[in-house]
């Protein structure tokens, strides 16, 4: 494994995090719905804590926790741009549409943070030592957290977008009702939904 690579991913990974705490607080702003704004905070809870999480890892590894890197840079840009968005929907003054465009901006957030996890954890696979063990705790301790926060959030995003299109949503989505955590398991509550 590339090591230069591994710590290219872990600044990234820790970036993310830090701009996943501005996209929910921003996106708390947005929320209309009680139940969505109940997990929003929770996630919010879960994304200070995955912050730790990294900096522990990069401690772990002796990196300066404040290294800019070029891969750095841009997810900061990107979740920047993310809270702009926010912002714009918010000044609109129509609350239902920055509410689905805080959904929006949260898993396009969510789905860089699961991919950042799904490698963290094939990296502690073919890792050796105390940095396997470093990354594999990491990992075990928040890839549920993320599958949760990118499949919940991508059924609220699509259920308000129907419900802004004059349909029957289902509300809360059959993803947070069947508490999927997996793609497989967000696909079966997509499907299921017309039931619903």
């Amino acid at each position: 494994m590339k090591e230069k690579q591994l710590e290219e991913l872990l600044y990234q990974a820790l970036e993310t995090e830090l701009g996943g705490v501005e996209v929910y607080t921003t996106a708390l702003r947005c929320v209309v719905n009680d139940d969505l704004k109940e997990e929003w905070q929770k996630y919010l809870d879960q994304t200070r804590n995955h912050v730790k999480i990294v900096q522990d890892v990069l401690s772990h590894f002796d990196l300066d926790l404040e290294k800019e890197t070029p891969g750095r840079k841009v997810v900061r840009h990107t979740g920047e741009s993310l809270v702009k968005a926010m912002q714009m929907a918010l000044e609109s003054g129509e609350p239902e549409a920055a509410e689905v465009v805080a959904a929006e901006c949260i898993v396009l957030a969510e789905t860089k943070d699961h991919l950042n996890w799904q490698l963290i954890g094939e990296a502690a696979k073919k890792a050796t030592g105390e940095k396997a063990k470093a990354l594999k705790a990491a990992h075990e301790e928040v890839e549920d957290e993320e599958d949760e926060h990118l499949y919940h959030t991508a059924g609220w995003a699509r259920e308000l977008w129907i419900k802004s299109l004059g349909m029957k949503a289902v509300l809360p989505p059959p993803e947070e009702v069947k508490d999927v955590k997996t793609a497989i398991g967000a696909a079966r509550a997509q499907r299921a939904r017309a039931e619903m």
